[in-house]
């Protein structure tokens, strides 16, 4: 498991294995953030044993299933909710960490009033570009 940090207190990695939740408790993460859907990859059948794994580790858990670049406002709004409210560090992940950092960016851009490029320098840093998204962060406003 290899993580990314997009800004203090939040990372993105990719698909996890449940026995990897041991190994994010390890490294201090406090709160998971998943956004895969439930059978979108042999490895992520579904989110019950995850949160269940989760839950025993002490763990918070947050289930936020997305489709690549599909991102309603319910899910950004539900991504800056578990942000603002749940404990730090935070770890998100999907397949591959680009749904989470796209719904990290939008969350962001959602709640306060951030720069855009640090936002993208941020996710670039991480791997993923964010150019494909870059009318639709800049429309997005607190």
């Amino acid at each position: 498991m290899q993580t990314q940090p997009l800004e203090k207190g939040v990372a993105i990695t990719s698909q996890l294995t449940i026995e990897e939740l041991e190994h994010v408790k390890a490294q201090g993460f406090k709160t998971v953030i998943c956004n895969c859907k439930p059978g979108e990859s042999a490895e992520f059948s579904g989110e019950d044993a995850y949160r269940f794994k989760a839950e025993e580790l002490g763990l918070h858990w947050v289930h936020i299933p997305v489709t690549p670049g599909e991102y309603s406002q319910a899910d950004v709004a539900a991504f800056a909710k578990a942000l603002q409210q749940l404990p730090r560090p935070i770890l998100a992940f999907c397949r591959s960490g680009k749904r989470a950092t796209h719904l990290w960016a939008y969350a962001k851009r959602h709640t306060e009033k951030c720069d855009l490029a640090e936002l993208f320098s941020a996710a670039k840093a991480a791997g993923f570009d964010l150019e494909e998204h870059r009318q639709g962060l800049e429309n997005q406003t607190a």
